[in-house]
């Protein structure tokens, strides 16, 4: 980073991002902030979708800065580039993940060239990860300080292109000190509740909007063990691999609780066992991937031995990671211990201890 840069920071209305212009601007840059208004934003759907005091919230916090705000309109791509992408991963039984494509296509893809055409050095977010400067030149990423907060799995396809405009102000920190400099620095946000909603949905909760965009589809619930029909759903799309809540049959007499275990195209069923170990299909120890993006100028070129983020919440796990010989964006790993519920259209961030390498989609 250069002693002095033009920064414009996408300021969502919370306290993370708020942050990363308040410690952007102690740092002595050209701070200007703006919000990103997403296609959802217009529609009326089901559930709480707070963007307008979202606004209201980001543009008190750059008065606050005295830093110049604007709204920037990116419906048209979110709808082209990410809902889109979402829509059509339900609807083919996948479970796609709209946060990871929204930072590699929207934050630092759209959003990023609006910058760069208005002559912004860099834009900067509210993440909790660590750009560091190498020695050839190039940038790693490297998880934030803050383990529970470390958000470099939402990161995994961006590449090295992008990290370069990129700058994650509060990666050194861990939230409770954020929060402290908040309050310190008089943030009208300072105590606003973080925000659990997706990308561009906001508060509404997945099934709500799938509801809205993707029609019925019934089909019928079946015991993967032995075929029996034990009920009907109204859509592959509503599950996902490993779900255990909401699947609409219900435990035996013994208190065993049914899990998705798998999707028949076919007949459109649902398939489910009881939970634990021996669940068909549930556990896996080998997975491949496709769609790899690296932000490594170096990405291994035979079975290296790696760690992984299966989702977000879940610590890294060692795995073996060998390269399709036919195509650079293809490979299979191979786990240490078997991991649960790997649901196709699900991304697998690749590190080399707290560096995060890059990324893909599980076939």
């Amino acid at each position: 980073m250069k002693s002095s840069e033009r920064i414009l920071v996408a300021l969502s209305g919370g306290v993370d991002s708020a942050v990363a212009a308040l410690v952007l601007k102690e740092a002595g840059h050209d701070v200007e902030a703006a919000y990103m208004k997403n296609w959802i934003n217009e529609d009326e759907i089901i559930g709480d979708c707070p963007w307008e005091q979202d606004i209201v919230d980001a543009r008190a916090v750059a008065d606050h800065l005295g830093i110049p705000f604007r709204v920037v309109n990116l419906m048209e791509e979110y709808r082209e580039r990410v809902v889109a992408y979402l829509l059509d991963g339900y609807q083919r039984g996948q479970t796609p993940n709209p946060d990871v494509m929204c930072n590699r296509d929207i934050k630092f893809g759209v959003f990023a060239q609006w910058a760069r055409d208005h002559d912004f050095d860099a834009v900067a977010t509210g993440h909790y990860a660590q750009r560091t400067r190498l020695d050839d030149g190039t940038f790693a990423l490297i998880e934030g300080a803050d383990p529970n907060k470390d958000q470099t799995y939402f990161l995994a396809l961006l590449q090295q292109e992008q990290l370069a405009a990129a700058r994650f102000p509060i990666g050194h920190l861990a939230k409770p000190e954020l929060r402290r400099l908040a309050a310190a620095a008089g943030l009208p946000n300072a105590a606003k509740k973080d925000s659990q909603g997706i990308c561009f949905i906001g508060q509404v909760k997945m099934a709500d909007f799938l509801r809205e965009y993707v029609p019925d589809d019934p089909g019928p619930i079946v015991r993967a063990t032995d075929d029996k029909i034990l009920g009907q759903h109204h859509g592959l799309h509503f599950f996902t691999l490993g779900q255990r809540k909401g699947i609409g049959v219900p435990s035996n007499t013994d208190g065993e609780a049914y899990v998705v275990v798998g999707k028949r195209a076919s007949d459109r069923a649902l398939l489910v066992a009881f939970d634990g170990p021996t669940a068909p299909g549930l556990h896996t120890t080998a997975a491949k991937i496709h769609s790899l993006r690296w932000n490594t100028s170096a990405p291994p070129t035979t079975s290296t031995a790696l760690e992984g983020k299966v989702r977000y919440r879940d610590p890294r796990v060692a795995l073996t990671f060998t390269p399709d010989p036919t195509d650079p964006t293809a490979a299979t790993v191979q786990f240490e211990t078997p991991q649960r519920g790997l649901a196709s259209g699900q991304i697998l961030a690749l590190y080399d201890g707290p560096r995060l390498l890059g990324g893909g989609v599980y076939l």
